[in-house]
């Protein structure tokens, strides 16, 4: 385990605080939480925008061609 000294504003270390305690756990917790939820969030993103990259915008076209045209389902509108 690393051990990272950071210094917030004040207003942000209330906030990080106040979501901690309303999330039930230690402040510690919380961040370890936060930046596990950032790093998946920018794997996926670089994830998602490499397939992307990769993707044949002609062939995709031609799979949304043959989806018949018809009027949403009562409700879908």
């Amino acid at each position: 385990m690393t051990i990272l000294n950071v210094t917030l504003p004040n207003s942000i270390q209330r906030h990080m605080q106040e979501m901690a305690d309303l999330d039930g756990v230690p402040i510690d917790q919380f961040v370890v939480s936060a930046i596990s939820e950032k790093i998946s969030a920018l794997t996926a993103e670089a994830y998602l925008r490499k397939r992307g990259d990769r993707a044949d915008s002609a062939a995709f076209r031609a799979i949304l061609n043959k989806v018949p045209q018809c009027p949403p389902v009562p409700g879908d509108e």
